[in-house]
């Protein structure tokens, strides 16, 4: 998100204890953000969360995160979103999230006991079959 946006993590949307947030704040710090920059921190975040389920955390005790079935899901998830976005942001955001993409999916099929068939495995109905 840009910098001039403010963040709802931000202290100034914190609510203090016994304080509710305040929502109509909020509702106008969303309709400020263009689309395509909440299409790109939506396909980060599936990014991130499937990372850590294939157990590619960064920290030391990744692999006790790991669950390839939530990682099938948010792997699908990203694909028909970046699929059903296409035509809607630039190649400058898409190709790297495409190549994120592409990564995690083939993380899955190293990571998996049993692999999919090729074109059966997570997003693969969207991108076709991946080959490393």
């Amino acid at each position: 998100m840009s910098d001039a946006t403010p963040h709802p993590e931000q202290p100034e949307h914190t609510a203090a204890a016994g304080q509710t947030p305040d929502f109509d704040d909020l509702t106008r710090d969303i309709a400020e953000v263009p689309a395509v920059e909440v299409i790109v921190t939506v396909a980060v975040n599936l990014m991130s969360a499937a990372a850590v389920k294939l157990g590619l955390a960064a920290d030391e005790g990744g692999t006790e995160h790991k669950d390839l079935d939530e990682a099938r899901k948010l792997v699908h998830a990203l694909a028909g979103l970046l699929d059903a976005s296409t035509t809607e942001i630039s190649s400058f955001h898409a190709a790297p999230l495409r190549d994120g993409l592409k990564s995690l999916q083939l993380a899955f099929r190293e990571e998996s006991l049993v692999p999919d068939e090729p074109g059966k495995g997570p997003g693969e109905k969207y991108t076709g079959p991946v080959y490393s």
